[in-house]
């Protein structure tokens, strides 16, 4: 039976959310990239408007799914909205996976400015794919 991953996704730079999800799907479907050629999940996205909609948006659904995937992006500004943000979503999400011990991968950027957002955004989405995958295999769940 295929596991199910809850993929929650910040909607709030969507350009890079679209990019971010398109490589997540890729190293969830795909044999040619997914890990050690796993296929064995089924994917279930659900937008959110921001980052800090995302653990609670997790919480809610967790015990429906074997896994979670976050993915969004958080650009520092000019004010310490960014570290707030930053911290208490990442902080938030690992506290998810302890409580309910399921993988959740980490899938949002933190970055100082667009390009460097742009520089991550073809990889992060797949590298929490391939934690989630990794987690699910070891813990044969």
């Amino acid at each position: 039976m295929k596991k199910q991953i809850l993929v929650v996704r910040s909607m709030f730079y969507k350009d890079i959310s679209d990019i971010l999800l398109g490589y997540t799907q890729q190293a969830i479907y795909d044999p040619n990239v997914t890990k050690d050629g796993w296929v064995g999940a089924e994917m279930i996205p659900i937008e959110v408007t921001g980052v800090f909609e995302i653990p609670v948006t997790i919480s809610k659904f967790i015990d429906r799914y074997d896994a979670a995937i976050a993915l969004g992006c958080v650009i520092k500004g000019e004010t310490p909205h960014f570290e707030f943000i930053s911290r208490s979503s990442i902080d938030a999400i690992m506290k998810l996976s302890i409580e309910h011990k399921k993988p959740i991968g980490n899938g949002i950027i933190t970055c100082l400015n667009k390009s460097q957002a742009s520089a991550r955004q073809h990889t992060k989405g797949q590298e929490a794919a391939n934690a989630v995958i990794d987690v699910l295999k070891q813990l044969n769940i």
